[in-house]
């Protein structure tokens, strides 16, 4: 059985908003970049929101996330899934980031938003428990999945929702 590894996360010291995945699937692990499988919606929304070319290099679109204060990374450290989708997850291979450490090398995340219901309930069960002695994120948000596996919204619905993440960034901006 082979374990699969997550990445480092995608975060500048500023990052006011985290965007959780459950953990990568096989393209992203070929390639080791978040969300490489050609028809996952990630890049497209983001591209859309954050006003850059959907076309940019992996590179580029991280220095776009970071300066505009967006962090990305997954619940889950590793795990054994055969395949890329979230229900051929082993629930007792995983192991789950360190968000205690994460959240305290960068305060500024109020917002943590899930990329789909795998990450959002991996995080409550084997997350939130530990988050109990800190000023940890205040606010919580599922986001449908960008996986091409979510064929029950199209990209523009998708890209509707996930706007909510335009308003987070504008909060901020008023409070700092």
């Amino acid at each position: 059985m082979e374990i699969s590894q997550s990445f480092a996360p995608i975060a500048g010291e500023d990052a006011c908003v985290l965007i959780l995945g459950s953990m990568p699937g096989r393209a992203s692990l070929a390639r080791q970049q978040y969300y490489a499988h050609p028809r996952n919606a990630f890049w497209p929304i983001m591209s859309r929101l954050l006003a850059f070319h959907p076309e940019m290099d992996y590179p580029q679109c991280i220095q776009r996330l970071v300066l505009n204060r967006i962090a990305v990374w997954d619940v889950l450290q590793s795990g054994y899934r055969p395949g890329s989708l979230d229900a051929k997850i082993y629930g007792d291979s995983v192991r789950v980031n360190n968000f205690v450490a994460f959240f305290t090398d960068h305060p500024h995340i109020k917002r943590v938003c899930f990329n789909g219901k795998t990450a959002e309930s991996y995080f409550k069960k084997r997350v939130m428990p530990d988050l109990t002695t800190h000023p940890y994120p205040t606010e919580y948000r599922y986001l449908p999945s960008t996986s091409p596996a979510l064929a029950a919204l199209n990209f523009e619905q998708k890209l509707a929702i996930w706007k909510s993440i335009k308003h987070y960034l504008d909060d901020y901006e008023r409070t700092i």
